[in-house]
């Protein structure tokens, strides 16, 4: 059986491509194809030194840092890939990837980190942040999305059986392409973070400054609470108002960009990790609560589905109900009131539930019976084994024997 493997585009290694290392290691024997791949070795190593056969974008002009700017382009490109003579397709989407064209023949698996955001219902709030809610840029802009959005319903067609990373994205799909879905949630590296019982007082928070993780938000809560120290990792666009935030606030520490090492030791030593995002699923509360660490958590996304606030019977975080620095604050009091109720051993036993090893054994065994599926469906009539209907028999031999159900 041959088997491709289909991804966005490989530029970082991040969440998503976290999923796709998973499912090369379940499938080495795949095949990888990608709109463009520009990986560094480091992060290639991560994909078992995978290369992708990618479409024209990878040579057109600036390719490798603005690939984002040729994404009316990604539709057309996606399906210039021939998959023709390959039996099984699993693509890991969260823009284009499950577009590929396929055959009657062919199963399809798409596992979805998110409908096209930008296209469906974050639009609104992405063309506000690129400064495109006005304007002839701001009028083409959503020409573009709506376009984006009609191929992006009828190509849901093509796949066979979708994948979300979390209900919250189930119920995007079901929303956006009325299809039902199978949740599978995606794979955290559990291994690479050890229970640390003993915390520090300080709070940690670490993300990219990008607008929707609302980093400054937090540091404006911890601004306004100087009694209580914070510790933040990250760089990015919204870095300047990070520090502007943070420029009153002794209580502030902005460390910038660090390597992984340090990151670990400040989240296991942190008292709690403090997220912000509306996250499809967010990898980096799992991650906390693998080192023990409790989660105070903007209660929208994926992190309601990962973080079990004060109502659980085992506790691993408290959960907010605005993205708002008051609401934070109030949050940080709730968990200060609470904060003996979390042990970190609940925080880790919670974390297990997304391993890596779990992961892979949910998707090999729906690949599996998907493929046994379809396998029989397309035989003959003829030619397929009969199935004899389970009976039950009165213990009065005079009875006539009740099928449970018919053939």
């Amino acid at each position: 059986m041959k088997i491709a493997i289909v991804h966005d585009w490989l530029v970082t290694y991040a969440g998503a491509e976290r999923v796709l290392a998973s499912l090369i290691n379940i499938w080495p024997e795949a095949d990888l194809f990608s709109v463009i791949d520009f990986l560094s070795d480091q992060d290639r190593a991560q994909l078992g030194g995978k290369v992708a056969k990618t479409t024209f974008i990878q040579r057109l002009p600036k390719a490798k840092t603005k690939y984002q700017r040729y994404l009316p382009l990604m539709p057309m490109a996606i399906e210039q890939l021939d998959l023709s003579g390959y039996d099984l397709i699993i693509s890991s989407s969260h823009a284009v990837a499950k577009g590929v064209l396929c055959g009657p023949d062919q199963l399809h698996v798409s596992y979805v980190h998110s409908p096209i955001r930008y296209a469906w219902d974050l639009q609104h709030q992405y063309l506000k942040e690129a400064n495109l809610s006005t304007g002839l840029r701001g009028k083409v802009a959503r020409m573009i999305l709506h376009y984006m959005r009609m191929w992006d319903q009828r190509t849901a067609a093509g796949v066979d059986d979708f994948i979300a990373n979390s209900h919250f994205i189930g119920a995007r799909i079901t929303k956006a392409y009325r299809r039902e879905s199978t949740v599978i949630y995606p794979p955290v590296d559990t291994r690479g973070f050890a229970l640390q019982e003993h915390k520090q007082d300080y709070y940690f928070t670490a993300s990219r400054m990008v607008p929707y993780k609302r980093m400054p938000m937090i540091i404006e809560a911890f601004a306004a609470m100087p009694n209580k120290r914070l510790v933040v990792i990250g760089d990015g666009p919204e870095m300047e108002k990070a520090k502007a935030a943070a420029a009153n606030a002794p209580n502030v520490t902005l460390l910038g960009y660090q390597p992984f090492a340090v990151l670990q030791e400040h989240m296991s030593n942190a008292r709690a990790f403090v997220f912000a995002a509306e996250e499809d699923f967010g990898i980096s509360p799992v991650e906390a609560q693998a080192c023990g660490t409790p989660v105070i958590a903007f209660a929208k996304g994926g992190v309601v589905e990962t973080v079990c606030g004060l109502d659980h019977p085992q506790p691993t975080g408290v959960l907010y109900p605005e993205q708002s620095v008051a609401s934070l604050m109030a949050a940080i009091e709730t968990f200060e009131i609470n904060g003996s109720r979390i042990t970190a051993q609940a925080c880790r036993n919670n974390a297990e539930r997304f391993s890596e090893a779990r992961f892979e054994l949910e998707m090999r065994q729906f690949v599996e019976t998907r493929l046994t599926a379809a396998r029989q469906s397309r035989q003959p009539a003829h030619t397929r084994p009969i199935q004899i209907a389970p009976t039950l028999v009165s213990s009065d031999l005079s009875a006539r024997v009740v099928p449970i159900k018919s053939v």
